[in-house]
């Protein structure tokens, strides 16, 4: 319900926002206006920009091969989200690589973590190239962290530019040891101009725990939504802000344009500003006609930093250029209800209401209380349709690199199975009014599952009648 409800006021500030323009356009700048530095200086300060030539070397390489091997072993795939009640197939093809047990859901799709090598973990990938792409792409998480900490630690003390200077790394280094030293002098600098808890607060909120991969090939799309206030052009991912994170989490891009790909000049859009053979992310404050926007040109091999509230209070799009394009967007996702460990949780939970006869064998509930009945049924629920379901209608595509979820998959399915058991109703073995017949069970239960937890829900039951012909009359007040 909030989730619609927010969809709503969005499309209600939308229209509003198309009404005021009318048929003309919002001004935007990019990187050849003379205002561009300043406007980003002053109102989108919290995007921080890395070109190419200021990451790795050996980086670039591994990061690059391991898209191209996904590519190859098509490892990414277009997905079917919901947007404003309907029904949609993504524009961009994806692949989530990250934390093992970890899941990111947008646009009502949960998406499951191809987990990236992981200690403690066993993973059995499908071929040596995808486990090698999967450990490039930690490697990326690893340096994207260390520079956001860093950035955020630039936005909060001009002291420290001495420290970046110091941490400039010798670009022939083995490129392991350097980000295991860039992140331990990072650590021990950052006490001359934060507190121990800044520093965690930082920390968290750029561990990053999964990469949204994404690839598209703009010339093999037969058609792409134009960007509708400034008049940018083609878009890859339209007007956005990125949902379940962290608050206050950084988001932190790499892109990669691939190269060799023959592009011929076009004459069909003429715009002020960006070249639209070129990628672009474009950014505006959210819901605003008075600033303008950033087009921020993106060439092979740079990445962007979005920090602390940037996510929130702007929204950003992709513009698309010519070339085949990839992206690694790596995110704290909130996974408070996203990981196995929350699910085999409520699971395991549910189940304590659940007993045997030594006897007899029979299953019985312990509680018919409505809380405990209600927690059952939502977690019922739950399982099935926010797991189990997502995860099969998405097919068998994350075989294609790894086998890793089937056994979660088996665990969670056999728990749905008994809380299924446990929703049906129990045989009634009682004589007294403590205990209710099967009937009387699955009925209270689709009562407090259809009108919540509230006083005034009433069960009368018949215990002279039979088993399987009981009478049950409930009054709901």
């Amino acid at each position: 319900m909030k989730r619609r409800a927010g969809e709503r006021e969005k499309e209600m500030k939308k229209k509003k926002l198309l009404e005021e323009l009318g048929e003309s356009r919002l001004p935007y700048m990019t990187l050849g206006d003379a205002g561009f530095h300043q406007l980003w200086k002053t109102k989108y300060s919290k995007l921080i920009f890395r070109k190419s030539d200021a990451i790795p070397e050996e980086l670039h390489r591994v990061v690059q091969e391991g898209f191209l091997t996904l590519r190859k072993h098509d490892c990414f795939f277009q997905d079917l989200v919901r947007i404003k009640g309907k029904d949609f197939v993504t524009p961009v093809s994806r692949i989530l690589i990250g934390n093992p047990g970890c899941t990111y859901k947008y646009l009502n799709t949960r998406l499951f973590t191809v987990p990236w090598p992981t200690e403690g973990y066993e993973i059995k990938y499908c071929s040596p190239q995808i486990h090698d792409a999967c450990k490039a792409l930690i490697k990326l998480n690893d340096y994207l962290h260390i520079e956001a900490v860093q950035a955020l630690q630039g936005q909060n003390s001009s002291e420290t530019k001495e420290t970046k200077d110091s941490l400039v790394i010798d670009r022939e280094q083995n490129f392991d040891a350097s980000i295991k030293e860039k992140g331990s002098v990072l650590k021990d600098q950052s006490s001359c101009y934060v507190s121990d808890d800044d520093y965690t607060s930082l920390k968290n909120r750029t561990s990053f725990n999964l990469t949204l991969l994404n690839y598209m090939d703009p010339l093999q799309m037969l058609y792409l939504k134009q960007e509708p206030y400034f008049g940018m052009g083609n878009m890859a991912v339209s007007w956005h802000h990125d949902e379940n994170l962290v608050a206050r989490s950084t988001v932190a891009v790499y892109s990669y344009s691939c190269e060799g790909s023959a592009v011929e000049e076009s004459n069909e859009q003429i715009l002020n500003g960006r070249d639209p053979a070129v990628w672009h992310v474009g950014l505006k404050v959210a819901w605003d006609i008075e600033t303008p926007g950033l087009a921020i040109p993106l060439h092979q091999g740079d990445c962007y930093l979005m920090l602390d509230d940037l996510n929130m209070t702007h929204q950003h799009c992709v513009l698309a250029g010519f070339l085949p394009r990839f992206s690694s967007t790596h995110r704290v996702a909130d996974c408070s209800r996203g990981t196995l460990e929350y699910i085999f949780g409520q699971c395991e939970l549910a189940l304590q209401n659940l007993q045997t006869d030594s006897d007899s064998m029979a299953l019985s509930l312990k509680s018919l209380e409505a809380a405990v009945v209600k927690q059952v049924e939502e977690t019922h629920n739950e399982v099935e349709f926010e797991w189990l379901r997502q995860f099969w209608f998405q097919g068998k595509r994350y075989l294609k690199c790894t086998d890793w979820w089937l056994k979660p998959m088996a665990r969670l399915e056999e728990f749905w199975r008994k809380m299924e058991v446990m929703n049906l109703g129990w045989t009634h073995t009682g004589t007294t009014k403590d205990s209710f017949c099967q009937q009387c069970v699955y009925q209270l239960m689709r009562l407090i599952a259809f009108y919540g937890n509230r006083e005034g829900i009433t069960l009368y039951c018949d215990f002279s009648s039979p088993i399987n012909n009981s009478k049950a009359s409930y009054a709901v007040s």
